[in-house]
């Protein structure tokens, strides 16, 4: 099942949003090229963090 802004795994809730986008794009094209949903979703929570730090993005929403 694609995820999208609205409707995504609940493990990214806490996510900033620009972050959090960038790891249902990603874990939608592991979707795509066969992975499971579980598979997809912890690749892209590290793939997104690691893009994440490297442009100095907070990782979390703020408390």
């Amino acid at each position: 099942m694609p995820w999208n802004a609205q409707d995504y795994p609940q493990s990214l809730k806490n996510f900033n949003p620009e972050v959090r986008e960038k790891a249902v794009e990603i874990a939608n094209a592991l979707l795509q090229e066969g992975h499971s949903e579980g598979s997809a979703i912890a690749i892209a929570t590290e793939k997104a963090e690691e893009w994440a730090r490297k442009r100095d993005i907070p990782i979390k929403k703020p408390s």
